[in-house]
C-alpha cells in the first residue's frame, strides 16, 4: 500500500469510498425538497432501526409497558442508505441530519428534539421515568447516559467502520478502534460485576442507550464481530445483555422502522400497537 502524505489543504475532490460513500460528504443543509409525514399521536417520531435508532424506541415501548398513555407515537422510516435524512423536513427537525429526530406536538407549540441521548432524557424527564430522582443516582444515571454518547463513536465510526465498511482494510485503524472497544466492554463488565444494571439495581435510560451498542455487540448482531473481539471474555455484560434482550417492550422496540434481517423482525413504521400483529413485513408481504 502507498503511503498516504495529506496535503497541506484537505479538498472534497471524490468519492470517499465505502458502504455509505453515496451519503457521505463535508456539508450540512438539505439536499431536497420533502415535507414530513404527520400522524395522529402528539410524539412523531423519525428514524431508522440502528443502534442510535433502537434506543428511543425501547423507551418509548418501556414508557408504554409502564402505562404512559402520552408515550403513543407514530415512528415514520427515514431510509439514511436513500438519503431521506437530508430533506428540508428532516433538516428543520435536526440540522445535523442524523437519525433520531422527534417532534413533540402535545403542548402549544411543537418542540423538536434530536441526539438519541437527548430524546431519552427529555421523555425521561416528560414521564418521570426510567430516570432516578435522588441526587447520587441521578448523576450517576446520566454520567454513563453520557459516556455511551461519547464512547460509541469509538464503536460505531471508528471501529465498526474500518472493520466492516471501509473500503479497505486498514490494520493500523482496526488494531486502534479493537483495542479502544475491548477497553470499553471491560469498563463495562467491571461495573456489571456487582451491579444487576449500569446504575446499580435500576433499569434506566442509560441501559438502553448502551444496549443497543454493546449488548448488540456482545451478542453478535453488530459487525459479525464477536468472535474478532472475543466477547466471550465480558460474562457480566453478556448476562446484562442477555436479561435486557428477554424484555417484551425491548423485543418490540428493536423492530420498529427496521428495514433489514428476518421479516417477521420488521416493522417499517409504527402507528399504533396492533402494528405489530397486523404490519410486519413478513405479514405484508402474505397479503400482497
Amino acid at each position: 500500500m502507498t503511503e498516504y502524505t495529506p496535503p497541506k489543504v484537505w479538498v472534497w475532490d471524490k468519492p470517499s469510498g465505502g458502504q455509505f460513500a453515496s451519503i457521505n460528504r463535508p456539508i450540512s443543509g438539505p439536499t431536497h425538497e420533502k415535507d414530513l409525514p404527520v400522524g395522529r399521536h402528539p410524539l412523531q417520531l423519525y428514524s431508522q432501526a440502528t443502534p442510535n435508532g433502537v434506543k428511543v424506541t425501547i423507551m418509548l415501548e418501556e414508557l408504554l409497558a409502564l402505562g404512559h398513555s402520552g408515550a403513543e407515537y407514530d415512528a415514520w422510516l427515514i431510509n439514511i442508505n436513500d438519503g431521506d435524512q437530508f430533506g428540508s423536513g428532516f433538516v428543520a427537525v435536526n440540522p445535523n441530519s442524523k437519525i433520531p429526530a422527534m417532534m413533540d406536538r402535545s403542548g402549544p407549540e411543537p418542540v423538536r428534539i434530536f441526539e438519541s441521548g437527548a430524546i431519552l432524557l427529555y421523555l425521561a424527564e416528560k414521564f418521570g421515568a426510567f430516570l432516578p430522582t435522588e441526587v447520587p443516582a441521578r448523576a450517576e444515571c446520566l454520567s454513563w447516559l453520557f459516556w455511551q454518547m461519547g464512547s460509541g463513536p469509538y464503536l460505531g465510526g471508528g471501529f465498526g467502520h474500518f472493520y466492516s465498511y471501509a473500503p479497505t482494510k486498514i490494520e493500523y485503524a482496526i488494531d486502534r478502534f479493537a483495542m479502544e472497544v475491548k477497553r470499553q466492554l471491560d469498563v463495562l463488565d467491571r461495573r456489571l460485576a456487582d451491579n444487576a444494571y449500569v446504575t446499580g439495581n435500576e433499569y434506566t435510560i442509560a441501559d438502553m442507550a448502551i444496549w443497543p451498542w454493546y449488548g448488540a455487540l456482545v451478542q453478535g448482531t453488530l459487525y459479525g464481530a464477536a468472535e474478532f473481539l472475543s466477547v466471550n471474555e465480558y460474562k457480566n455484560v453478556r448476562r446484562w445483555a442477555d436479561a435486557i434482550r428477554k424484555r417484551p417492550a425491548v423485543q418490540r422496540g428493536r423492530m420498529v422502522n427496521r428495514i433489514s434481517g428476518d421479516p417477521a423482525s420488521q416493522l417499517h413504521e409504527r402507528h399504533d400497537a396492533a402494528d405489530f400483529d397486523t404490519k410486519t413485513q413478513d405479514k405484508l408481504l402474505a397479503g400482497s
